[in-house]
């Protein structure tokens, strides 16, 4: 991932409403929604959704697909795990060990952390 794909990314996930789209597409994985699903579960008008999914769209962080009269919406979690390494890649200069520590300190389950197979393996003396 590259710094301008990135910041297309967080733009598009600073309004509240396309976080919270985003969060319920990620929650349903690979089954998407339609954009009818999406509007009643967060209460939003169809013309309102409409603009948000765009700009996921845009930001690729949302893929679409024709259903006869409907689109079904995916988040595209690819981008989303590229987000997170680009973000992390260079976390601790180079010393895993140290982010065994950090991941005690985070309220993230750790089913959705890296492993931590190297930190551990690195960590021992």
């Amino acid at each position: 991932m590259d710094k301008p794909t990135a910041t297309s990314v967080f733009e598009s996930l600073s309004s509240g409403i396309r976080l919270d789209v985003f969060r319920l597409l990620v929650r349903q994985g690979h089954t998407g929604m339609v954009a009818g699903e999406i509007a009643a579960t967060l209460g939003l008008p169809p013309t309102n959704l409409s603009f948000h999914l765009k700009a996921l769209t845009a930001a690729r962080l949302a893929t679409v697909e024709q259903e006869g009269r409907y689109q079904r919406y995916r988040a595209n979690i690819p981008l989303m795990l590229d987000l997170i390494a680009y973000l992390t890649e260079e976390c601790c200069a180079g010393h895993p060990e140290q982010c065994a520590e950090l991941r005690e300190a985070s309220c993230c389950a750790p089913e959705v952390l890296p492993p931590l197979a190297l930190a551990q393996r690195l960590r021992k003396p």
